[in-house]
């Protein structure tokens, strides 16, 4: 559809809208499918027939490279019996079999046996080069059936009939045929992408087309043999002949090359195919010899014995590939011929032949496209005059659509005409929907008016006795609290003076016997102390008027100094590490021992929170507002536990805590201080990191702010100075 976006200037939403543009693309819709289909339908052919033609192509091209190979074998068989035929050969191979005859009769090798043979082998020599053989020999009957590789040929002979087949030799086999085949069969291993892993570097062994010719005596009887043949190691000559029959000019894509490879077991020991593809213009490309064949060839060919003609993966390329074992003399696999061509340049050709059909295909929908909208424009013009009305109707234009220069008896005339009249219908029904609705949005605003001042006044009244609720229920609280603590201090007190007098006569009269139970005394007097404090600390919570001390203008860093020294009293035997920043410049006016009990009491509850281990940050810094200092801000951190969110909303509720040693009126009585100064706490703290408490204290006290100490203390949702997560 982005073509008629791009011709028509308009976006996929607007043609869905238009008709035009509807009854383009039914008309269009068609032709579109029925040339998709026909592209479709090339390329499914193309490439199922195109493969089928290539993988028939390259299996015709293994039979040629096959029967060339034979046909190698047969050219050396004719080779070997022109060699024994040749006049040179029999001139000195007959006065050869004389002085032998001579030699053995007389028991001795004499001079001519010597020299006829020298002549012989030099003569050999001599056509092995001109043959482009890399070995020729003669060996006598003797020799050949004490050398264990002649051994499997000799039993194939027929009568003076020439054997030829491939025979594979380690080495040492090798330089005893001739010492210069051993050096040129070795050939390195390349590690090759898709074979398998081998530990072998080397490649040894040489692969031979040998064949042996029976030479017969001066009485038809074998006597000697004519052994020759050629290493298909690093040769050249037979897989470059394969290439050219093969594979000619013409017969391939441009790019594409054919390649011919010999294998020796899964190594390429003779090949044309390039180590580097393309090969620089004018460089003769170097062969990838003792490269790898892949995994699937190897098990389906060297070791199920098949053929395979299939794409694979050749060295660094996939090609268009057959491969056929190749057994020797035995009829064991030892290695593989191949036959190939790259595949990239089809490919590039499948993909050239889909752009070419594509633009065709736009092409010819384009002219379509012309063709059907210039003959439909006489049928869609009155359209997009009804569409134009319509759309200027709903941007509040006032207009018609009016006569469209059709006959009456015409669908269109007919819709346009019903369409102006409902546009008058509706206008008038527009008319007294306004009126109405302006005589509605009066009322609506009046009772609106009337409604939120009614939900305001409500509101107060709510706030009022919410306020008042909470108040009442909190003098309930403590006048009960206060008559409780009250009453309970007096009870005990009397009894904890008569223990602590009673324990101080028990040391006395015991003496020096005393000091058998001294820590239980002292345990005693201990634990009378701590309840001592306890009822001070009740009483200073139920009648915190009785405690109210002179404020006087302090600065806060001396004070901090000095609960440093308190505190490290109480912390000397935890591993807390106490750390201050003090920048607070501004005095304020506090009660200097409140304020430290509260310092005291936030720095040993941090020191409890850390489990007696950690660091704890005291802060302080000026309180500013518009940027002059109002008060001061002291901050307390730690490193502990943390408090969770259902804790954090009741840890200054009196008698709450978490401690097993605990009063829980340690943070009531601090907020209690801090409120009656009209300053403010605030806590945050997160789980498993810690804690923060932060006091705000004014440059001058605010009594008067406060009716109560205590407003809040109880109400979790009123804390209008604290703040947690």
């Amino acid at each position: 559809m982005s073509f008629f976006t791009h011709f028509f200037g308009v976006s996929w939403q607007q043609m869905q809208a238009k008709v035009r543009y509807r009854i383009l693309i039914l008309t269009l819709l068609p032709i579109l499918l029925t040339l998709v289909s026909l592209v479709f339908i090339t390329i499914y052919w193309n490439i199922s027939y195109t493969g089928k033609q290539l993988f028939m192509m390259v299996k015709a091209d293994l039979s040629v490279a096959e029967n060339t190979l034979l046909q190698v074998q047969v050219r050396q068989e004719n080779q070997l019996e022109r060699v024994v035929t040749s006049w040179a050969f029999q001139n000195d191979f007959r006065p050869l079999l004389s002085a032998e005859k001579f030699s053995s009769e007389k028991s001795n090798v004499t001079e001519a046996t010597i020299n006829h043979r020298a002549s012989i082998d030099a003569f050999l020599l001599l056509q092995k080069k001109q043959l482009q053989l890399d070995y020729l020999r003669l060996i006598s009957v003797a020799d050949a059936a004490e050398d264990p590789d002649l051994r499997q040929i000799l039993p194939k002979i027929n009568g003076l009939l020439p054997y030829s087949g491939l025979m594979v030799l380690p080495p040492e086999r090798l330089a005893r045929i001739d010492p210069e085949l051993a050096p040129t069969a070795r050939i390195p291993i390349v590690a090759t992408l898709r074979s398998q892993s081998t530990t072998q570097t080397v490649e040894e062994r040489g692969l031979l087309s040998r064949s042996l010719l029976p030479v017969p005596d001066l009485e038809g009887k074998v006597a000697w043999y004519l052994d020759g043949g050629i290493l298909f190691n690093r040769d050249t000559w037979i897989v470059d002949h394969i290439r050219d029959l093969v594979y000619d000019k013409g017969t391939l894509p441009e790019r594409s090359i054919g390649t011919v490879t010999i294998f020796l077991d899964d190594v390429r020991i003779s090949t044309n195919v390039p180590l580097k593809f393309p090969a620089h213009e004018g460089e003769a490309p170097e062969r990838a010899l003792g490269s790898l064949v892949s995994d699937e060839v190897k098990e389906k060919v060297l070791v199920n014995g098949e053929q395979w003609i299939n794409r694979a993966f050749v060295f660094n390329d996939w090609f268009i590939s057959a491969y056929a074992p190749l057994e020797d003399v035995r009829g064991q696999r030892v290695g593989m011929i191949y036959t190939g061509f790259s595949e990239s340049p089809f490919i590039h050709n499948y993909l050239l032949n889909i752009i070419e059909l594509g633009t065709i295909l736009m092409l010819v929908l384009l002219v379509s496209g012309l063709l059907v909208y210039r003959g439909a424009y006489s049928l869609l013009l009155p359209i997009e005059r009804i569409h134009q009305v319509v759309q200027a109707v709903q941007s509040g234009r006032n207009i018609r659509i009016g006569a469209l220069d059709l006959d009456r008896d015409n669908e269109l005339s007919n819709l346009a005409e019903q369409f102006d009249s409902m546009l008058d219908l509706l206008q008038s029904r527009n008319a007294q929907i306004q009126a109405a609705a302006e005589q509605l949005e009066v009322k609506v605003a009046e009772r609106t008016r009337s409604l939120h001042d009614k939900t305001l006044e409500l509101q107060s009244n709510v706030a009022l006795l919410n306020e008042t609720r909470q108040q009442l229920v909190t003098n309930e609280k403590l006048t009960a609290l206060g008559e409780l603590t009250a009453g309970i201090a007096h009870e005990i007190n009397n009894p904890t003076a008569v223990i602590l007098g009673n324990m101080e006569l028990l040391r006395y009269e015991l003496g020096d016997n005393a000091d058998v139970v001294k820590e239980e005394i002292d345990l005693v007097i201990q634990q009378v102390g701590r309840i001592t404090t306890i009822i001070r600390s009740l009483l200073q919570y139920s009648r915190p008027g009785e405690f109210n001390a002179p404020l006087e203008m302090h600065s806060m860093t001396s004070i901090i100094e000095e609960m440093l020294v308190l505190v490290r009293h109480s912390i000397q035997k935890q591993a807390v590490v106490l750390i201050t920043e003090l920048n607070a410049t501004c005095p304020v006016q506090v009660n200097k021992p409140q304020l430290l009990q509260v310092l005291i009491n936030l720095v040993v509850n941090a020191a409890h929170a850390m489990d007696g281990k950690g660091r704890i940050w005291i802060r302080t810094y000026d309180w500013l507002q518009q940027g002059v200092p109002i008060g001061v801000k002291i901050e307390v951190e730690d490193e502990g536990v943390g408090i969770s969110p259902e804790q954090l909303g009741r840890i200054f509720d009196p008698f709450y805590t978490t401690r097993k040693d605990g009063t829980g009126l340690g943070l009531s009585l601090s907020y209690g201080i801090i409120k009656r100064i009209g300053g403010t706490i605030e806590v945050s703290s997160t789980l498993g990191k810690g804690s923060l408490f932060t006091m705000g204290l004014y440059r001058e006290a605010k009594e008067e702010r406060q009716n109560s100490p205590y407003e809040g203390l109880y109400f979790a949702g009123n804390y209008n100075e604290m703040s947690g997560e």
